[in-house]
């Protein structure tokens, strides 16, 4: 939209002027390239399934190893589709070829996209947004797949909050189903299009969250997984007996306390302190026992112990 000056009847048009599909079209942004800050469990499966859609990706940590940990984890993930045959060997090769180390921030300047992955801390993002930004082509659309803070906070951390948006994947990323778009106050249509658009590409389906602490699934999820955590805190249940009365008694694939491990006992935790602070409700308070457990360093699975102790050969309960 061309600019007008700060008053007068120029301004007000544009004000009132609704864009239409015809202006998002032209405005839309063209993605073939896509940038993945984190390469984790997170980022790497966020990488595995741009690089199956067809789409260039460049994968960036904080270090050379961490990248390649990342590719080879994507190199296993995709053996096993091959092997249950939803993807064949060919598609693999193709897909792997498409992946690139990048291991400096500098080497996602030419990204259409960049989605961010970092660890569940506001302060961290905005470290990264602000060196980030500066370094990207004008019209570069910058996602983040925070679980809970708001989109409008880091977005004005940015350089371009028009162009910055929510795109929540679920965890595993090439299994789940489901992406959650959150779009900031600032996030303009053409965005809002392109991302709708980019993750149906990616053969997942979008669901539009407002910009509310942690937004849909967590803010459903999160509370049970805490709750279930009171439940062994104030000896209601063993781990044992929690997980087996929700997967029997309510049908859920996994208990609560081994989903917890699963996700990781730091960002339940950091999940359930945005929604305490940024809805000031005392029914979101962090369970104690999880806050020592996350204290103690048993972050679950990725660090071997947690509800339960994964380094022998099954899981085994710790209380």
């Amino acid at each position: 939209m061309p600019p007008y000056p700060l008053g007068g009847a120029g301004r007000e048009a544009a004000l009132d002027e609704k864009p239409t599909n015809d202006m998002i079209d032209s405005q839309m942004a063209e993605i073939h390239r896509v940038g993945v800050i984190g390469a984790g469990q997170m980022g790497s499966g966020i990488a595995h399934v741009c690089a199956l859609a067809g789409f260039e990706v460049a994968l960036n940590d904080i270090s050379e190893e961490r990248v390649r940990a990342g590719i080879a984890t994507i190199n296993g993930n995709m053996a096993r589709q091959v092997a249950r045959k939803a993807i064949t060997e060919s598609d693999r090769q193709a897909a792997l070829a498409r992946i690139a180390a990048a291991d400096k921030l500098e080497d996602l300047a030419d990204c259409d996209l960049v989605i961010e992955t970092a660890i569940e801390k506001e302060d961290v993002k905005r470290k990264i947004f602000a060196t980030l930004c500066p370094l990207l082509k004008e019209g570069a659309i910058v996602g983040t797949n925070t679980s809970s803070i708001s989109i409008t906070r880091l977005a004005a951390a940015t350089d371009r909050p028009e162009k910055f948006i929510g795109i929540h994947f679920m965890n595993p990323v090439p299994v789940m189903e489901l992406v959650e778009v959150i779009r900031g106050i600032a996030t303009d249509d053409a965005t809002y299009e392109t991302i709708k658009a980019f993750v149906t590409r990616l053969g997942k389906k979008y669901a539009v969250a407002e910009d509310f602490p942690a937004f849909i699934v967590n803010r459903i999820l999160l509370p049970m997984i805490n709750e279930a955590i009171y439940t062994l805190y104030e000896g209601v249940g063993s781990v044992d007996a929690i997980d087996t009365a929700m997967k029997l008694g309510a049908h859920h694939p996994m208990g609560p306390l081994e989903l917890a491990d699963f996700i990781g006992l730091d960002t339940c935790l950091s999940v359930m302190q945005v929604l305490h602070e940024g809805l000031a409700d005392s029914k979101y308070r962090p369970c104690p026992l999880l806050v020592k457990y996350v204290e103690a360093g048993w972050l679950g699975r990725k660090t071997k112990r947690g509800f339960y102790d994964y380094r022998g050969d099954k899981p085994v309960p710790t209380r």
